[in-house]
């Protein structure tokens, strides 16, 4: 499938993408995750290792985009917990 990321144009196939991941040791998932066989990852580092790109260089909503057209499951950055009201 081809996409876009930060202008520039990739042919990514799921199947390239579980394959390059397959020995990557998730990073802490502070954002965006994405679902690849049974392991969560962050968007940034899926989209970092797949391109190639600085994560500088490209938005969480580009490789969200193309990680949902190529058939993944991306999940939205967690709730952050709501402060203690002290009363």
């Amino acid at each position: 499938m081809r996409v876009t990321i930060a202008g520039v144009f990739f042919y990514i196939q799921a199947s390239e993408v579980e394959q390059k991941m397959s020995a990557v040791e998730p990073d802490p998932i502070d954002g965006e995750s994405v679902l690849i066989g049974t392991t969560a990852y962050p968007v940034k580092q899926v989209g970092r290792i797949v391109t190639g790109q600085d994560p500088r260089d490209f938005s969480t909503g580009e490789i969200v985009r193309a990680l949902r057209q190529l058939g993944f499951t991306c999940k939205p950055r967690p709730a952050s917990p709501e402060p203690a009201s002290f009363l």
